[in-house]
């Protein structure tokens, strides 16, 4: 399982022989200086954890462009199913396999709706298996003690965890968060777009370090594969 950091909170990930594209916010990342192309990408499926614009402003102009299937809640799904979108609706706790693997819609803590006003249902987190492998993507989420939940279902070989603070977990509460969550091996997201999330990475890094973790801070643009 291939992922490579887009920006912000935007994921790809090569799968199986398909691509996943995970909350699309590309064109309007002030961070991202040409270093992504959104007309570039070619995903089969958008993963998409909630509805505000930093995470789905991309998300109609590719999948109309791709046909690729948006996978997200109920509400989120039915929102791009009624502008003639494939889609495929999930809810919290459920699971569905894919053809490039299990994903399954766990809990997050946080706010959901679109830029026009229309309500997102309520946010959440994806787990996708595949090939013996494990990842979490958190999504926008505070701490929570639903993620103590986790490993008692999956062992996680990779979580990808917000850690700009203000609107999501900080550094210290994403520490803890994979403690909950039983896995050691992080990939740091949400942070340093704006003024309101930026971070001391090399901090970051250190206090991950300090508690017997690995946190990767990845360039736009580059990978890692698990």
């Amino acid at each position: 399982m291939k992922i490579t950091f887009l920006g912000h909170a935007t994921l790809l990930i090569e799968v199986a022989g398909k691509t996943v594209l995970v909350d699309p916010f590309i064109s309007g990342n002030p961070k991202n200086n040409n270093q992504v192309d959104k007309d570039s990408l070619n995903p089969d499926y958008i993963l998409v954890t909630h509805a505000h614009q930093d995470h789905v402003l991309d998300v109609e102009d590719i999948a109309t462009r791709t046909n690729a299937v948006i996978v997200s809640n109920y509400e989120i799904a039915t929102y791009y199913e009624n502008k003639g979108l494939k889609v495929h609706p999930m809810n919290h706790g459920g699971s569905w396999s894919f053809d490039f693997g299990t994903v399954k819609y766990v809990n997050a803590i946080h706010t959901s709706s679109f830029a026009d006003g229309t309500e997102g249902g309520l946010p959440g987190g994806f787990i996708i298996a595949s090939a013996n492998k494990s990842v979490y993507i958190a999504g926008d989420t505070a701490l929570t003690m639903d993620m103590k939940l986790i490993p008692m279902f999956t062992k996680l070989d990779l979580a990808v965890l917000p850690i700009g603070d203000n609107f999501t977990m900080g550094v210290d509460d994403a520490i803890i968060a994979s403690d909950f969550i039983e896995c050691n091996t992080i990939l740091g997201y949400h942070f340093d777009t704006f003024g309101f999330i930026e971070i001391d990475e090399a901090k970051a890094i250190e206090k991950f370090k300090a508690s017997g973790k690995l946190l990767h801070l990845l360039p736009i643009g580059n990978s890692l594969t698990v």
